[in-house]
């Protein structure tokens, strides 16, 4: 009998989005801090600029002469924390309506993101 995959697909909202600036907060590259380049919805992980660089071997092409290059790999996002805008420090994020839209706001400075 075949075993059949778990969904692994996580239920809260989502902390991040493309673009933000976040800081790690645990594991080996604690401390960097960079631009979210991605975020998978589905396996709650998020891809971060010069964070978490892997090699990978890539054949050459017309425009790429090949060889071995670093490209960054993706983090569970329980391990990022947002940038504060005003305090460059990690902050938790909050939700407020604004003018009939809903808004996410630094906890740590109550500034709008």
């Amino acid at each position: 009998m075949a075993r059949t995959k778990k969904n692994t697909s996580h239920k809260g909202k989502l902390i991040l989005k493309k673009g933000d600036k976040v800081i790690v907060i645990s594991g080996e590259h604690k401390g960097s801090t960079g631009e979210v380049l991605e975020v998978n919805r589905n396996t709650y992980r998020a891809t971060v600029d010069q964070v978490n660089l892997v090699k990978k071997h890539q054949k050459p092409s017309g425009e790429n002469p090949g060889g071995i290059i670093d490209i960054p790999a993706s983090i569970h996002m329980s391990n990022l924390a947002l940038l504060d805008p005003s305090t460059d420090g990690p902050t938790r994020i909050g939700r407020k309506i604004i003018d009939g839209k809903l808004q996410r706001y630094s906890k740590k400075s109550g500034e709008i993101i």
